[in-house]
């Protein structure tokens, strides 16, 4: 009996040391971040703001780089009719351009300073399915990074600290 007890703990012994080398290491993002800026960087360099004066947002990363992210433009009108299905033209167009959100898998490539964002659903459907790298930087609490330049030649911003 003793030897098969033996046995059947130094298994689980290896096994459990094979789970822990195994694992990832910890991802520098996980967490919840609230959004602190959304500018963009004209192409003659000045910063503007690119989502009102105060933008609101969360980017939440869980332990394996599944992600969510949203912005909003915090001068979002409301819809006159209070009904989402009854929004006139300019109503619908200041709501999706007053709004970013995108979800997927997120991977840092820290050697590189990028972050790879696999989009697998986005408010704007031409993203969903897209690779897009982003160069970043961590410092401390507080995470930057730069979109790829739009094609008016503005680079959006965005910067968002750490909440836990």
């Amino acid at each position: 009996m003793k030897p098969i007890l033996s046995m059947t703990l130094a298994i689980l012994t290896g096994l459990a040391t094979r789970d822990a080398l195994a694992a990832s290491p910890e991802n520098p993002l996980r967490g919840t971040w609230a959004l602190v800026a959304a500018d963009k960087i004209l192409p003659g360099g000045t910063r503007a703001s690119d989502y009102g004066k105060a933008p609101k947002g969360r980017l939440m990363i869980d332990a394996e780089g599944r992600y969510s992210l949203q912005i909003f433009k915090s001068e979002r009108a409301q819809f006159a009719a209070g009904d989402k299905a009854q929004g006139s033209p300019d109503e619908f167009a200041a709501a999706v351009l007053g709004s970013s959100t995108h979800y997927g898998k997120l991977e840092v490539d820290a050697s590189q300073g990028l972050l790879v964002f696999k989009i697998e659903g986005a408010s704007f459907p031409n993203w969903e399915g897209t690779v897009q790298k982003r160069a970043y930087t961590l410092e401390g609490d507080v995470l930057t990074y730069r979109v790829p330049p739009r094609p008016d030649g503005s680079i959006p911003l965005s910067v968002w600290k750490k909440l836990d």
